[in-house]
């Protein structure tokens, strides 16, 4: 699923081409996908485009708003009259020529331009809601503070010592931190040199503050380079970001561990794959 870095990367990729186009029509192809209905968003322009934790905010210059979800595999691909050159894209991750099998809804925009959403296991959503009844949403209602917003250290290190659940899955819990998925989580641990199985209550403040640092520092970088595109991430053009060639750990299951040089090891924890150096992570 893709997390904080790869969500923001599509929010500024859509601010960039999407504010100022005005929603001409929209083309259903998948009715579980859409909830809501498509006349409150026709003849309206799009004014900014923001973030929730991993759910994308479409604003309009009316009462209403477009929220998108894009779970697993979702994709937002923009094409129009300000892109200069149509980039080389992966068919694997899109699914060829747009649109195609997996595109599920189709926004017309004005100035010949369109939005595509593409979603290989159909599992994410957009939902039209209206301004007023935003914070009524329960992935807002259920969103804990967030990095870069309101993860204080403060509210960090209260979160971390009131839990005894394993610190990797305290990280990915949404309704504590908002935003750090798997791979984040992975880094975020290695970086500041913590198992990823020790209990939460259990980590002391200085590493407390050392992980706070690395979560911020991981995600910077996952901004940086475009995100992971190790799976099915894709820009708001189509092309893949980068990160994947920066992990630090994740994906890295019996690679020398670049600290150390000891072999990187590979659990399921919470149901996830884990990686980790035994010797540099304590």
């Amino acid at each position: 699923m893709p997390e904080l870095p790869e969500v923001e990367t599509i929010r500024l990729g859509l601010q960039k081409y999407l504010v100022g186009h005005t929603i001409l029509d929209v083309d259903i192809r998948m009715a579980k996908i859409f909830q809501g209905e498509k006349k409150n968003v026709i003849g309206a322009k799009i004014t900014d485009i923001k973030r929730i934790g991993k759910v994308l905010i479409v604003e309009l210059n009316n009462e209403f708003l477009i929220a998108i979800h894009l779970k697993l595999t979702g994709q937002l691909i923009y094409r129009g009259e300000r892109v200069s050159r149509v980039p080389r894209v992966s068919r694997v991750k899109i699914g060829g020529e747009l649109p195609n099998k997996f595109t599920h809804v189709i926004f017309h925009l004005d100035r010949n331009s369109v939005l595509y959403y593409n979603d290989m296991r159909k599992f994410g959503w957009i939902r039209i809601v209206e301004n007023s009844k935003l914070k009524m949403q329960s992935f807002f209602k259920d969103l804990g503070p967030e990095p870069f917003k309101d993860l204080t250290f403060s509210k960090f290190i209260k979160i971390v010592q009131s839990s005894k659940t394993p610190i990797k899955l305290v990280l990915m819990d949404q309704k504590k931190i908002g935003g750090i998925g798997n791979i984040y989580a992975n880094e975020a641990l290695f970086d500041a040199g913590i198992d990823p199985r020790r209990p939460a209550k259990q980590i002391s403040e200085e590493e407390a503050k050392k992980l706070y640092s690395s979560i911020l520092k991981v995600l910077k970088n996952g901004i940086k380079y475009g995100g992971s595109s190790d799976v099915n991430f894709v820009n708001a053009l189509g092309e893949d970001g980068s990160y994947q060639e920066h992990f630090l750990v994740y994906g890295r299951k019996g690679e020398k561990c670049r600290r150390c040089g000891l072999v990187i090891k590979k659990i399921k924890l919470g149901g996830r794959g884990t990686y980790f150096c035994p010797a540099c992570q304590r």
